[in-house]
């Protein structure tokens, strides 16, 4: 973090505008001096970095740059045919600022172009199709092939272009065939049609965007043709004479909206990316097509103008009759920007573009608008000058105050130096404090741009990003690219101080420089973990386990292990540590997190991981774990189960498998009665007599019912010994339901209350008197009288009820309604309380007489 803190810059503390620039009166002489008329607007072109200087020559060199300030990267000795090692060709990588990031040699095959991806990855195209992506400081990242037919027929030319879907790369092959491939991290190779007659490559061809497909845009000789997926097409541009014999150059704008064609007579036709519309026509006198052919535009600019490079020569021409010449001092590449061009040399890094209105309306010579009224009053008002009020009063009386402050805030935003962004600000301040309710967000907003702006553009960082790229890169994006360039403090700078949220903002950047730290090998595994928990302590969105599995991504096995231990979330925690060949410590933490979905994933690794014995021994010292995967067993993997009971000697459990395995498994009398025995053993084994008894009588229950289902031809098997008794005397089979009553040793009562509600429930109310009288009832009488009331017969019931006893003949004499004869007994008794039971179940209109009568005996009992 401290080598890092010390290699990018920090954020001003003061205003943010105070990058390093030339006092501000000098800034304020000669902001037009560098102007260039070209009809009605000005293109100016000013160095980016005055120190700007690369070590190498980028004439004979491929060269890329990224677009949005991003970096440079040059392939050296790539002209050269002898691949000895000697004369290897060398990839060196620079920011925009001229800081050399990495150089080193390149040991692949042969290099046909070299671009930048969207993430700011740089891809090199190899003659045999093969695209290997590297990243900013040249770590080889992966590879991928664009194709057999590439590789057969061999690269010719390729592009790489930015759209909606992402990066991709166009293919012109050998056989005059286009690959081209949308997304590279998506990838799908789409082989474009063949135009008949095509013996010889392209004069010129670009890759244009319309409609959200991918098209590719070509000229041979004077023909024009139009590809994509499944069709061409031959185009005709309005307004193209006939004296046009071909087209030498194609430009596409940075936005795909334009099209610019170079012709072999000199003219360069400007119009849409459709070519329905034609903007201009354009005569250069040049008879040579320009080395380098690019648009140069502004956002909503009505002034479209292109660049070309002729040897020594920067060409600009627009819809205006003038033209803008440069002559240079050496070899330079144009980079295509969303609102301008920059112009790399060996030792100059230009930007080139449109003067944007609100700085041409503030600074053309003799400009009376609101806004260049309101800096020169400011100007006047440091000096202490009465002219600063005639001024106000001017703007005032126009009532273009408002007008003129919004105008010098949107002009800061366009200039680079950092004291003319103060000026023009302070101007707007100085507007601000007459005008009642000026709403400040514009202002405020403005100058935390510029801050950041300016701390990016530093030397150290190397950013050169105008204010609309800016705009159009978004803050977020911005910040992924210094966490991409390992500048950390800075990020989580800007972060605090455009309130960004913690967890997009500071979290996220601690999190990626935790995962940059960890690849420090030179550093012990204690003093990492400890410097990166100091760092990131317990701060929200961080993931320990991310940082963990890049660490045993780079070999760091043992300072994974230590980073885990700071992650709070076991479900984060186990995964790695399976993957780590860590499996005893994963089921430590799995069983400490307490959640058996997450031991249960353990298990199931350890089953796979180890061979069965060690598997069972790892199980026996973690309870926990083991009554888990019991479970499981028990439902999935009953043979298991049993080995783990083995394994234990539990003859217990041993002797419930095999019961639960007579019934689930066991399909045969023979089977189940030998599988009940073995549990028979293992009770008594266990010493648990009851079980053993009990199972010992369900067998001898099992072949008593298979005698039964064989002598009478119906289902017995699986019935309980009650249901068994029940059945049997359902069918009237009495002497083998006594015969299981002796053998199983009922209890008397159980058998008398089974046997009088099987005989009710059939309606025999004869053989159930007849069993009545076979000998003394053991439950007594009175379940004969209420079985047969629940049957609806109280004729039999009032056979039983004069054997109840006394104490409940009363109740019996109720159950079958026959209440006279209840006062009587409940007289003789002398039970009040009986009496008032018999008064409660009669009713005055049909009882009265019985009412009176116990009315009487009360009456008669209270007496004496």
């Amino acid at each position: 973090w401290a080598c890092a803190a010390a290699a990018a810059p920090s954020l001003p503390s003061g205003a943010g505008l105070d990058r390093a620039g030339p006092p501000a009166a000098a800034a304020m002489a000669f902001v037009t001096a560098n102007w260039n008329p070209l009809g009605d607007v000005f293109y100016r072109k000013f160095a980016l970095y005055s120190e700007w200087k690369l070590k190498e020559d980028i004439s004979n060199s491929l060269i890329a740059a990224a677009p949005y300030g991003g970096p440079i990267a040059l392939m050296i000795n790539e002209s050269r045919k002898e691949r000895s090692p000697s004369f290897r060709p060398v990839m060196e990588i620079y920011s925009s600022s001229g800081n050399r990031i990495v150089s080193f040699p390149w040991k692949s095959g042969i290099v046909v172009h070299i671009g930048w991806s969207t993430n700011e990855d740089l891809l090199c195209v190899q003659d045999d199709g093969i695209v290997l992506i590297h990243n900013i400081f040249g770590t080889f990242k992966r590879h991928f092939s664009m194709g057999n037919e590439v590789l057969q027929n061999r690269v010719k030319e390729a592009k790489v272009f930015h759209s909606a879907y992402g990066s991709g790369i166009a293919i012109l092959t050998g056989a005059f065939r286009f690959t081209l491939a949308t997304n590279i991290d998506d990838l799908k190779l789409r082989r474009f049609p063949e135009i008949p007659g095509l013996k010889c490559p392209p004069t010129c061809w670009a890759v244009l965007m319309e409609d959200r497909q991918t098209k590719i845009f070509l000229a041979t000789g004077k023909d024009l043709y139009v590809l994509d997926n499944a069709s061409y097409k031959s185009v005709s541009p309005p307004g193209i004479g006939p004296q046009v014999g071909g087209f030498t150059q194609i430009a596409i704008s940075f936005n795909y909206k334009w099209v610019a064609l170079f012709t072999d007579t000199g003219s360069i036709w400007l119009g849409s990316s459709s070519l329905k519309d034609m903007l201009c026509m354009i005569d250069t006198n040049f008879q040579t097509a320009p080395k380098q052919f690019v648009w140069c535009n502004r956002p909503k600019s009505t002034n479209p103008t292109v660049i070309g490079i002729w040897d020594k020569l920067l060409f600009i021409a627009g819809r205006a009759e003038e033209t803008i010449k440069f002559y240079l001092d050496e070899d330079v590449h144009l980079v295509p920007e969303i609102d301008g061009v920059r112009i790399i040399s060996s030792n100059t890094h230009e930007f080139l573009h449109e003067v944007p209105p609100a700085c041409q309306d503030i600074f053309k010579i003799a400009s009376m608008a609101p806004g260049a009224l309101l800096l020169e009053a400011h100007k006047e008002y440091e000096k202490e000058s009465q002219k600063a009020d005639e001024y106000l009063r001017e703007i005032k009386e126009q009532n273009l105050l408002y007008e003129a402050v919004e105008q010098c805030i949107e002009a800061a935003g366009n200039e680079y130096e950092p004291q003319m962004q103060k000026a023009l600000l302070r101007a707007a301040s100085f507007g601000k404090c007459f005008i009642s309710n000026f709403p400040p967000d514009t202002f405020v907003k403005m100058a935390r741009d510029l801050r950041v702006l300016n701390a990016i553009r530093d030397y150290a960082v190397g950013i050169p990003l105008s204010y609309p790229q800016y705009k159009q890169l978004t803050i977020e994006i911005l910040i992924d690219r210094l966490i991409l360039r390992k500048l950390y403090p800075l990020a989580i700078k800007i972060c605090e101080y455009m309130k960004i949220s913690e967890f997009q903002g500071a979290s996220r950047i601690l999190a990626h420089w935790a995962c940059y730290k960890v690849q420090q090998k030179e550093e012990p595994d204690d003093c990492i973990a400890r410097a990166i928990n100091h760092k990131l302590g317990d701060t929200p969105g961080i993931s320990y386990s991310e940082i963990a599995a890049k660490a045993y991504d780079c070999g760091r096995t043992e300072l994974a292990i230590k980073l885990l231990e700071y992650e709070p979330r076991s479900g984060e925690q186990v995964p790695l540590l399976l993957k780590m060949k860590r499996s005893q410590l994963a089921l430590l933490k799995a069983i400490e997190s307490g959640d058996t979905d997450l031991v249960y994933t353990v298990v199931a690794h350890l089953k796979n991981e180890m061979n069965r014995g060690d598997f069972f021994m790892t199980l026996q010292n973690q309870p926990v774990a083991l009554s888990l995967y019991r479970q499981f067993c028990k439902h999935q993997e009953p043979e298991t189960l049993k080995d783990l009971f083995n394994q234990d000697d539990n003859h217990q459990e041993l002797g419930n498998f095999y019961v639960r395995s007579s019934y689930c498994n066991e399909t045969t009398i023979e089977g189940r009665v030998a599988t009940l025995q073995s549990a028979v053993d293992e009770y008594n084994k266990a010493k648990h007599e009851i079980a053993a008894k009990i199972t010992e009588d369900q067998i001898k229950l099992l072949r008593y019912q298979y005698r039964l289902q064989k002598e009478f031809g119906k289902t017995y098997l699986d019935l309980s010994l009650h249901d068994t008794v029940s059945t049997l005397l359902l069918e009237s089979k009495h002497k083998q339901a006594e015969q299981l009553y002796k053998d199983f040793k009922i209890p008397d009562k159980r058998f008398w209350w089974l046997k009088i509600a099987v005989l009710a429930e059939k309606g025999d109310w004869e053989e159930l008197e007849k069993f009545s009288k076979s000998k003394k009832s053991p439950i007594g009488y009175m379940p004969f009288v209420e079985i047969c009331v629940k049957h609806h017969n109280k004729y039999e019931a009032k056979k039983y009820v004069t054997k109840v006893s006394p104490e409940q003949k009363v109740k019996g004499h109720i159950i079958v309604g026959d209440l006279e004869q209840a006062v009587e007994v409940a007289t003789e008794r002398k039970n009040e309380s009986e009496l008032n039971t018999i008064l409660s179940k009669c009713t005055p209109a049909t009882d009265q007489r019985i009412v009176e009568k116990i009315n009487a005996a009360k009456t008669l009992i209270l007496k004496k």
